[in-house]
């Protein structure tokens, strides 16, 4: 019974979350609470995770839940459910890709589509950022205590990985996982606590 719950729950989020890996983060922050497969503090490391791995972000986080829901199987299944909606929407579309690139229909559709995987994703980044300096779930939930449990340490190391990579110039053209490793060994190295 939980492989079929595993692969709804994922298949639904395949299916629903347009625009990324990120768009994921509002549908498996819901699963967090419905199901309780895991908890936000855990998401927050399902994403430093699925960031630093190779993969999509989406795929890389179903397998996490799935392994740690119900081992290989539950992995497997879990990123089976994920695909699937993209695999049955890629071979509709390419069955019918002549007609649909010049359709205005289609063309308004994605016109729509751009702004609400924006919207889910600036959504994840909003939780992502209150789970990463108040450790709590999501914005709405910052409270007077979660202000005075600011993280001050993650914000000076946000405001200097954003210095290094954007305006120093040799820093700035560093491939990516320069900096996810020397965040890895800075999260180490000053002990960086989970929320």
């Amino acid at each position: 019974m939980i492989y079929l719950l595993l692969f709804w729950e994922f298949f639904k989020t395949g299916l629903l979350a347009v625009g990324g890996g990120l768009a994921t983060l509002p549908f498996l922050s819901n699963m967090a609470d419905t199901t309780g497969w895991f908890t936000h503090s855990q998401l927050a490391d399902m994403v430093a995770v699925s960031e630093s791995t190779p993969g999509p972000m989406g795929v890389n986080m179903a397998t996490y839940v799935g392994y740690t829901t119900a081992g290989i199987p539950g992995a497997l299944i879990a990123t089976l459910g994920l695909i699937t909606p993209s695999i049955i929407v890629i071979l509709i579309i390419a069955g019918f890709l002549k007609s649909f690139r010049d359709n205005r229909f289609v063309n308004s559709v994605f016109l729509c589509l751009r702004p609400a995987s924006t919207g889910l994703i600036v959504a994840s980044g909003l939780s992502v950022a209150a789970m990463t300096f108040f450790g709590v779930s999501d914005i709405a939930s910052i409270t007077l205590d979660a202000v005075k449990a600011f993280d001050w340490k993650a914000l000076v190391l946000a405001v200097i990985l954003l210095v290094v990579t954007r305006w120093i110039k040799p820093t700035k053209k560093l491939h990516p996982i320069v900096w996810i490793l020397a965040s890895a060994v800075v999260g180490v190295v000053f002990s960086f606590a989970g929320v």
